[in-house]
């Protein structure tokens, strides 16, 4: 942090640890949406990669992924195993702006 940061930490009531400590909550409540999609994307993705990363229309369900596209993401899979499908699915539901909490209806092949 630059002097001019310190200063003003240093300004507030109860000092730095305490203007700190409201600072980091208020980020937290404020990003609580934000951090919940980007760790459901990148397990999700992990997941994927590791399992499916050799199955048909992988890359499109990657982009849909961090599009925050469920419908696109779902019909990527169509050609994965029923139980990967699913998992991923599972994993990546709160990437998914609408918060919607059911999997899309899928083939079973």
């Amino acid at each position: 942090m630059l002097p001019r940061h310190w200063d003003w930490l240093s300004a507030q009531p109860g000092g730095a640890s305490v203007a700190l400590r409201k600072l980091v909550e208020a980020a937290r409540v404020t990003h609580a949406g934000a951090d919940r999609r980007r760790l459901a994307q990148q397990s999700a993705d992990r997941f994927m990669s590791a399992v499916a990363g050799d199955e048909p229309g992988y890359e499109e369900a990657a982009r849909a992924l961090y599009s925050g596209d469920r419908v696109r993401f779902a019909e990527s899979m169509v050609a994965w195993p029923a139980d990967v499908r699913r998992h991923a699915m599972q994993l990546a539901t709160a990437a998914f702006d609408d918060g919607a909490a059911e999997v899309p209806a899928m083939e079973n092949k």
